[in-house]
């Protein structure tokens, strides 16, 4: 945990032309003791909507299959913040300039990256706000902060939205191989305990270069582009998309929808002040444009209004938000059907058939019982922003085309996945 700080002084130049520069140290459980090289570093992860990053779960409702997995998104935030660093060096090393004000932007652009996630991540991606991405929402609150800030963000968020002369200090905060991914897949694979996401960041750092503006890999480092590709790969199949993963967190997308549908009848429903604004308001871009207020009341909603909220409709009167909760609480998820085809149609008709019949539902309350998606893996693509690789000769090739692993050209490749969820009670088989 980023727990143990300790605060010293060191004479730097920072942007102000200030020779006081206060940095932290933090002691991180991935890379050891952490550096915030720049004192706004500091002033940013210690606003309100940073700190809120401490209470939204990096990997969703991961833990429920691997207990370990209960880091957040502030961890990951300042993990690739700490990489970023480390990537700045290095390709200074190699004689591109990158000046004081830009490695200020890049850290900040890295660090900020996430801070538009809602509540256990992508949740309320998916019920209870529309059209808007968290991605979105970051730019939204990397606004607010620049204007609290007096436009000490400018750079940061052209660097952020790719505007930024210097193209490849966008790549390194956005692209198939950025410090957000390298931080992540080492990071998750710790928390988890599934070691075949490990990837030597240090390593791929170390071959990073910089040709026509745009981020490379020397020559060198092509076998360890490779493992983190395949990495890549098993981390997706093995945590983020894991069966139990997907049936827990569409549960939960589930229990907020409905919880969103009675508000809209007027149901009173237990909430924070925060929840009870998203589940009684339709909430789209627009109105994030549009009404400062609602960026606020976003910047207040965590994790642990939903967790607690939760807790509460186990107990309430409406039967199909109350099985959710309570099944969700005590673990009793809905059985996950996975396969490579797409069902049946009428599969999901016969479920919701038996659904009616085993809990007395109509066909309005069943449909919240029964889960039918589809999921897809791509762990590489060819496509624009791709990996290149620098030969000593200067000429740049495709890792796909320059890799002699025979697999990863299939790597690139999109694998579609189809999967039905339903209670574990119900006398189905698929």
């Amino acid at each position: 945990m980023l727990i143990s700080c300790s605060k010293l002084r060191l004479t730097l130049n920072d942007l102000n032309g200030n020779t006081q520069n206060k940095y932290k140290i933090l002691n991180d459980p991935v890379y050891g003791f952490i550096t915030l090289r720049h004192s706004i570093l500091l002033d940013v992860i210690d606003h309100p909507y940073f700190q809120r990053l401490r209470r939204i779960s990096q990997l969703g409702l991961s833990h429920l299959v691997y207990p370990g997995a209960l880091h957040n998104r502030f961890h990951h935030a300042i993990g690739a913040m700490h990489l970023m660093q480390h990537a700045i060096d290095e390709i200074r090393q190699k004689g591109h300039e990158i000046t004081h004000e830009e490695s200020r932007a890049v850290s900040l652009a890295i660090l900020l990256h996430d801070i538009g996630h809602g509540p256990f991540s992508h949740a309320l991606e998916h019920s209870i706000v529309s059209g808007v991405s968290h991605e979105d929402i970051s730019v939204f609150i990397m606004n607010r902060l620049n204007e609290e800030f007096d436009g000490a963000l400018d750079m940061a968020i052209e660097i952020f939205n790719d505007h930024y002369e210097k193209r490849f200090l966008h790549q390194l905060v956005s692209s198939q191989l950025d410090m957000d991914r390298l931080d992540y897949l080492r990071r998750d694979s710790f928390y988890s305990g599934v070691t075949e996401g490990q990837v030597s960041s240090e390593r791929i750092i170390k071959m990073l270069n910089v040709s026509d503006d745009q981020l490379v890999v020397e020559e060198k480092g092509i076998y360890s582009i490779e493992k983190f590709i395949v990495a890549r790969r098993l981390m997706y199949w093995q945590v983020y998309l894991h069966k139990t993963v997907l049936s827990a967190e569409f549960m939960l997308v589930n229990i907020l929808k409905r919880a969103k549908e009675l508000s809209s009848r007027g149901v009173d429903l237990f909430a924070s002040p925060a929840l009870s604004f998203f589940l009684r308001e339709d909430i789209s871009k627009e109105e994030f444009l549009s009404n400062p207020d609602v960026l606020e009341r976003f910047c207040q909603l965590d994790d642990y209004d939903i967790t607690g909220a939760i807790k509460v409709w186990a107990s309430h009167e409406d039967r199909v938000l109350s099985i959710l909760s309570s099944s969700l609480v005590s673990r009793k998820l809905f059985r996950i059907k996975l396969q490579s085809e797409a069902f049946k149609a009428s599969t999901r008709g016969e479920i919701i058939e038996e659904i009616k019949r085993k809990y007395d539902f109509n066909d309005e309350e069943a449909k919240y019982f029964v889960i039918q998606e589809q999921i897809d893996n791509k762990a590489y693509s060819t496509a624009a922003q791709n990996i290149k690789i620098k030969y000593k000769d200067g000429s740049l090739k495709d890792v796909a085309m320059a890799s002699d692993h025979l697999n990863l050209q299939s790597l690139s490749e999109v694998v579609e996945k189809h999967f039905m969820c339903f209670p574990k009670d119900l006398d189905i088989k698929l």
